[in-house]
């Protein structure tokens, strides 16, 4: 079974910055590929970082060059530091992770959310 808890989120003003954690329990967590995923009201869910296996990063356009996801292998824990932040940032952040030995693109394990708010 894997477990997955984000933290972090908070209320800031455009131009500053925040730190989501998200911490798994279970196994195999340098063996998934990793990611951050946000849904604001009245938008789809998107894509907005990933990690592989090998420690490959993708990012969604909207965020390149503002945002960094890593993880430490020895804490099993995944950050997103989120830089410049504007207020089409505004949304529920979850984590996710893919089962063993598939791509990023299939996330199977989802946190419960954290709230970012950015006003302007």
């Amino acid at each position: 079974q894997v477990q997955l808890a984000e933290s972090g989120g908070g209320s800031v003003q455009a131009g500053e910055s925040l730190r989501l954690s998200c911490t798994m329990s279970g196994d195999n967590f340098k063996s998934r590929c990793l990611g951050w995923y946000r849904q604001a009201p009245g938008n789809e869910r998107a894509m907005v970082a990933t990690i592989d296996r090998i420690g490959t990063t993708t990012y969604a356009p909207s965020v390149t060059g503002r945002f960094s996801i890593s993880k430490d292998i020895v804490k099993d824990v995944l950050y997103l530091e989120m830089n410049s932040l504007k207020p089409e940032d505004t949304s529920v952040y979850r984590c996710a992770a893919t089962t063993i030995g598939i791509g990023c693109d299939s996330m199977t394990y989802w946190g419960q959310g954290t709230q970012v708010t950015v006003s302007s």
